[in-house]
């Protein structure tokens, strides 16, 4: 479900079907609730939000609204099952959806990105683009409202001029003259607005009219409300009169002392990415900067190139920056287009493979998924008529990340593994075969087989020696704390305290290289639990655990070891299938687990039906980097609990 309050309500289902919202009250009560952020609002609250004077049954009309709101949200939801996106919680509602599921909670959470660092700069241009026209257009009179729009229209304003600080920042800008000065006249007393229009000008080299804007705001903050202008608009006019050095950007890409153009800063992008680190974040932020320059350029060839070339290997099924892994995927589908159907089938390829390496399934829509799945298919049949082995080993990369489409495909994955490794050793492509290793590590692992999972991860750290693959002795590390784990179930083998140790130990080192949030959020919590529920004891309850995207499906252990029965239901009827990714396995085991403490029939038979083809594998071993045990174990729960009813 994704709903959008920027501009008028609307909301659609994951297949990207509108839903029908209803009448204007139906849609003020969903407005309002969007309004809340996940909190709970209350029914006398919601009633006096929608009516002025209240009719005396406007709790039971506000009761038939709500009914039909679910309908039209969870259509196919079976009669007396809990909903899942618009609860019940105490006494009022609450809307439960993810934030990425929301465009004003997508908005917010851009806008404060971009304000801590520059690389939130293409998380702010998508969401400014997403903005409709006024927020809650379609919802009138109402006093919340009102307050709402005025807060959010505040924050748009923010953005707009955020976002053209950090494009001048970063050494661009003379193309937001025009949209700037349709900004300052719209909003002539946002001082700081000023000052970027003069610098835009000053930087398309138009000197003289950015001194006559300055000079324009001087007048006009004087004439209207007799103030003298700011500090910062004082300084930039003498910074401007004198030819200030501040005024020149600071590089941000590293160009040896020349400038570099959008094919050679992505060439260099792809060569520092295998260093990690903080030389991966920079190098996907440059990566993003070359495709939007060879864009500008409207030449389509060199822009199919330049987004083509970044083909750096890829092994985890979630983004580091799901924003901008986004927008290389929409300029890649631009760039298809532009070519056609019968553009060069080399450069179709690449594209296609580079929309199905970005789209990470465990950020994926049912849509993105149908998409990133047909891509990687398409470059695969493109790559193997051409003789291109190099192409071929990406595009099978994306076939690769694209695996992930229910539970129990390791066998099947690694199949693509095995051709990777072969082929990336044949044709002596280091780097490719790094990856094949760590790829049939992880089949190996999900599968139980340990032995070779651990000579892969042997050859894997072997090879990262020649290759200056940083990251592969951070991932080797998690995969012997998992050998650990599974180990320490043995009568004489380590204890729970000492794998405890060793993925504590692997999450220090995994911490250590930053520029990977996407595979580290929430990795250590995890380990942790599933170490527990190897030995059969409780979820751990330390608050300062951090869960990451996890926790939808921890959450209902961690209040069952608290002993709160009632809200580990609440919380497990709340908790949605799993993502299409690495932890998918794990993440059923963990429902399972929890209805089957809970007695939950219809949770665990549901559970059940997801596990049996993965009952072969090991829950989390998918990852090669934790365990929660055999899958066995949990269908077995699940069938039992199931069968009970």
């Amino acid at each position: 479900m994704r709903i959008d309050v920027l501009g008028a309500l609307r909301a659609f289902h994951d297949d990207g079907t509108p839903a029908d919202l209803g009448g204007p009250r139906h849609r003020e009560v969903l407005a309002r609730l969007v309004a809340a952020g996940g909190r709970m609002v209350s029914t006398d609250t919601l009633v006096d939000d929608l009516w002025a004077e209240p009719p005396a049954r406007a709790v039971g009309a506000l009761r038939t609204f709500v009914a039909a709101l679910r309908r039209a949200i969870e259509p196919d939801r079976p009669p007396r099952t809990p909903p899942q996106v618009l609860v019940t919680e105490g006494p009022g509602y609450a809307l439960r959806l993810p934030p990425h599921a929301v465009d004003v909670h997508r908005f917010e959470d851009a806008l404060s990105r971009a304000r801590r660092t520059p690389d939130g700069l293409t998380g702010l241009d998508a969401a400014l683009a997403s903005w409709r026209g006024a927020a809650y257009a379609d919802v009138t009179g109402s006093a919340w409202a009102q307050r709402e729009q005025t807060r959010l229209e505040e924050l748009r304003l923010e953005g707009v001029e955020l976002r053209a600080r950090l494009i001048l920042d970063a050494g661009s800008g003379a193309e937001l003259v025009a949209d700037l000065g349709a900004h300052v006249t719209e909003h002539p007393w946002r001082e700081p607005a000023w000052g970027l229009l003069a610098r835009a000008l000053h930087r398309a080299g138009r000197q003289a009219d950015a001194l006559a804007t300055l000079r324009r705001a001087r007048r006009m903050l004087a004439d209207q409300l007799g103030l003298d202008p700011g500090a910062g608009l004082r300084r930039l006019e003498t910074d401007i009169l004198h030819g200030a050095t501040t005024l020149q950007p600071s590089p941000s890409v590293w160009t040896a002392g020349g400038q570099l153009g959008p094919r050679t800063t992505v060439e260099l992008a792809r060569t520092l990415s295998l260093g990690g680190g903080d030389a991966l974040t920079h190098a996907r932020r440059d990566r993003l900067a070359a495709v939007r320059a060879a864009e500008r350029t409207g030449d389509i060839a060199l822009t199919a190139r330049v987004i083509g070339a970044y083909d750096v290997p890829a092994l985890w099924s979630r983004a580091d920056d799901p924003e901008q892994s986004r927008a290389v995927v929409a300029a890649a589908e631009r760039t298809l287009t532009a070519l056609g159907t019968d553009g060069p089938a080399e450069l179709r390829a690449r594209l296609l493979a580079t929309v199905a390496v970005e789209s990470r399934s465990a950020d994926l829509s049912a849509v993105g998924q149908k998409r990133a799945g047909q891509a990687a298919r398409e470059a695969e049949a493109l790559a193997r008529g051409l003789d291109d082995p190099a192409l071929l080993l990406f595009t099978l990369n994306g076939v690769f990340l694209q695996s992930f489409t229910r539970p129990g495909l390791a066998a099947a994955r690694d199949v693509t593994g095995a051709e990777i490794l072969d082929l990336a050793t044949r044709h002596q492509l280091p780097n490719f075969a790094v990856l094949g290793r760590l790829i049939r590590l992880q089949c190996a692992s999900a599968l139980g087989d340990l032995d070779a999972a651990t000579a892969h991860a042997e050859a894997a750290e072997h090879l990262a020696v020649s290759t200056e693959a940083s990251l592969v002795p951070v991932l080797t590390a998690w995969f012997r704390a998992r050998v650990t784990a599974a180990h320490s179930t043995a009568t004489d083998g380590p204890s729970a305290a000492t794998a405890a140790a060793h993925y504590r130990a692997a999450e220090e080192t995994l911490a250590a290289t930053r520029g990977m949030p996407g595979l580290h959020r929430g990795l250590f919590a995890f380990a942790l639990l599933g170490l527990r529920l190897l030995h059969g004891r409780p979820a751990p309850t330390d608050p300062a655990l951090d869960w990451g995207p996890y926790r939808p499906w921890t959450h209902p252990l961690t209040l069952l070891a608290h002993h709160r029965d009632e809200e580990a239901r609440a919380a497990l009827m709340l908790t949605p299938a799993p993502p299409l990714d690495h932890m998918q396995e794990a993440l059923w085991c963990l429902t399972a687990h929890a209805a089957a403490r809970l007695g939950e029939h219809t949770v665990a038979a549901r559970a059940a039906t997801a596990l049996r083809a993965a009952r072969t594998e090991d829950a989390g071993g998918a990852s090669g980097m934790l365990t929660l045990g055999p899958v066995t174990r949990y269908l077995a729960e699940a069938e039992t609990c199931a069968n009970e009813k």
